[in-house]
Protein backbone atom coordinates (compact mmCIF):
# COMPACT_ATOMS: atom_id res chain seq x y z
CA UNK A 1 0.00 0.00 0.00
CA UNK A 2 1.46 3.29 -1.13
CA UNK A 3 0.30 6.89 0.43
CA UNK A 4 0.08 9.35 -2.40
CA UNK A 5 0.63 12.53 -1.79
CA UNK A 6 -1.10 15.46 -3.06
CA UNK A 7 1.19 16.46 -5.63
CA UNK A 8 0.56 13.92 -7.58
CA UNK A 9 -3.22 14.48 -8.01
CA UNK A 10 -2.13 18.21 -8.80
CA UNK A 11 0.30 17.63 -11.41
CA UNK A 12 -2.10 16.38 -13.46
CA UNK A 13 -4.92 18.67 -12.70
CA UNK A 14 -2.86 21.58 -13.17
CA UNK A 15 -1.23 20.23 -16.36
CA UNK A 16 2.09 20.35 -15.12
CA UNK A 17 5.85 18.96 -16.88
CA UNK A 18 5.26 15.58 -14.75
CA UNK A 19 1.76 14.81 -15.74
CA UNK A 20 2.26 12.53 -17.79
CA UNK A 21 3.67 9.73 -15.28
CA UNK A 22 1.01 11.06 -12.69
CA UNK A 23 -1.59 9.95 -14.80
CA UNK A 24 0.37 6.48 -15.60
CA UNK A 25 0.18 5.64 -11.88
CA UNK A 26 -3.63 6.96 -11.24
CA UNK A 27 -4.57 4.44 -14.26
CA UNK A 28 -2.35 1.66 -12.06
CA UNK A 29 -4.61 2.66 -9.04
CA UNK A 30 -7.93 3.20 -10.90
CA UNK A 31 -7.66 -0.22 -12.91
CA UNK A 32 -6.83 -1.91 -9.36
CA UNK A 33 -2.97 -3.13 -10.68
CA UNK A 34 -1.50 -1.21 -7.12
CA UNK A 35 -3.20 -0.13 -4.15
CA UNK A 36 -2.86 3.27 -2.51
CA UNK A 37 -4.22 5.72 -0.25
CA UNK A 38 -4.76 9.29 -0.22
CA UNK A 39 -5.52 11.22 3.25
CA UNK A 40 -8.68 13.34 3.53
CA UNK A 41 -6.30 15.71 4.19
CA UNK A 42 -5.29 15.79 0.76
CA UNK A 43 -8.54 15.91 -0.80
CA UNK A 44 -9.58 19.11 1.05
CA UNK A 45 -6.29 20.48 0.26
CA UNK A 46 -7.21 19.89 -3.28
CA UNK A 47 -10.94 21.66 -3.03
CA UNK A 48 -9.46 24.44 -1.44
CA UNK A 49 -6.46 24.80 -3.83
CA UNK A 50 -9.13 24.06 -7.07
CA UNK A 51 -11.55 26.83 -5.37
CA UNK A 52 -9.11 29.51 -4.94
CA UNK A 53 -7.88 28.98 -8.55
CA UNK A 54 -11.62 29.07 -9.76
CA UNK A 55 -11.22 25.29 -11.44
CA UNK A 56 -15.36 24.13 -9.66
CA UNK A 57 -15.29 22.34 -12.67
CA UNK A 58 -12.26 20.22 -12.74
CA UNK A 59 -13.24 19.93 -8.85
CA UNK A 60 -15.98 18.19 -9.70
CA UNK A 61 -14.71 15.74 -12.11
CA UNK A 62 -11.83 15.63 -9.47
CA UNK A 63 -14.35 14.09 -6.62
CA UNK A 64 -16.58 11.63 -8.81
CA UNK A 65 -13.66 10.32 -10.12
CA UNK A 66 -12.42 9.25 -6.77
CA UNK A 67 -14.88 6.66 -6.72
CA UNK A 68 -14.02 4.99 -9.85
CA UNK A 69 -10.41 3.95 -8.60
CA UNK A 70 -10.68 0.40 -7.63
CA UNK A 71 -6.61 0.54 -5.60
CA UNK A 72 -7.63 3.76 -4.45
CA UNK A 73 -8.71 4.19 -0.49
CA UNK A 74 -10.05 7.17 1.52
CA UNK A 75 -7.64 7.13 4.93
CA UNK A 76 -9.44 9.79 7.56
CA UNK A 77 -7.04 11.14 9.70
CA UNK A 78 -8.23 11.33 13.56
CA UNK A 79 -6.56 13.27 16.40
CA UNK A 80 -4.32 10.93 17.06
CA UNK A 81 -2.71 11.10 13.87
CA UNK A 82 -2.54 15.06 13.70
CA UNK A 83 -1.43 14.92 17.25
CA UNK A 84 1.16 12.53 16.18
CA UNK A 85 2.38 14.79 13.08
CA UNK A 86 2.72 18.09 15.37
CA UNK A 87 5.53 15.63 17.06
CA UNK A 88 6.86 14.65 13.73
CA UNK A 89 7.26 18.14 12.47
CA UNK A 90 9.06 19.38 15.97
CA UNK A 91 11.36 16.59 15.55
CA UNK A 92 11.95 16.79 11.77
CA UNK A 93 11.97 19.49 9.16
CA UNK A 94 8.48 18.48 7.75
CA UNK A 95 5.88 21.60 7.78
CA UNK A 96 2.62 20.51 8.98
CA UNK A 97 0.95 19.80 5.88
CA UNK A 98 3.99 17.00 4.85
CA UNK A 99 3.96 15.70 8.56
CA UNK A 100 0.07 15.08 8.41
CA UNK A 101 0.79 12.82 5.20
CA UNK A 102 3.78 11.57 6.88
CA UNK A 103 1.71 10.12 9.87
CA UNK A 104 -1.15 9.12 7.91
CA UNK A 105 1.43 7.09 6.17
CA UNK A 106 2.98 5.76 9.41
CA UNK A 107 -0.86 4.49 10.45
CA UNK A 108 -1.55 2.67 7.83
CA UNK A 109 2.18 1.11 7.29
CA UNK A 110 2.80 2.44 4.01
CA UNK A 111 5.32 0.66 1.85
CA UNK A 112 6.29 4.34 0.45
CA UNK A 113 5.29 7.41 -0.05
CA UNK A 114 4.33 8.15 -3.71
CA UNK A 115 5.45 12.41 -3.86
CA UNK A 116 8.00 14.63 -5.76
CA UNK A 117 8.29 16.13 -2.73
CA UNK A 118 11.96 15.74 -1.73
CA UNK A 119 11.27 17.01 2.39
CA UNK A 120 10.42 12.99 2.43
CA UNK A 121 13.59 11.94 2.06
CA UNK A 122 15.49 10.27 4.74
CA UNK A 123 12.67 8.99 7.01
CA UNK A 124 11.39 5.33 7.74
CA UNK A 125 9.20 5.36 5.16
CA UNK A 126 11.26 5.93 1.76
CA UNK A 127 9.72 8.41 -0.91
CA UNK A 128 9.06 7.16 -4.55
CA UNK A 129 8.16 9.07 -7.37
CA UNK A 130 5.14 7.86 -9.71
CA UNK A 131 8.29 6.62 -12.54
CA UNK A 132 9.48 4.35 -9.87
CA UNK A 133 5.99 2.13 -8.94
CA UNK A 134 5.54 2.09 -12.84
CA UNK A 135 8.67 0.51 -13.70
CA UNK A 136 7.93 -1.77 -11.20
CA UNK A 137 4.95 -3.28 -13.36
Amino acid sequence: MYLIDTNIFLEVMLSRSRKKECKQLLRLLRDGKIKGTVTDFTIHSIIVLLDRLNKLKELGIFLKSLSAYKGLYVYVTTIADEVKAVKIAEETILDMDDAIQYSSALSIKARAIISFDKDFEGLKIPRKEPKDVIKLR
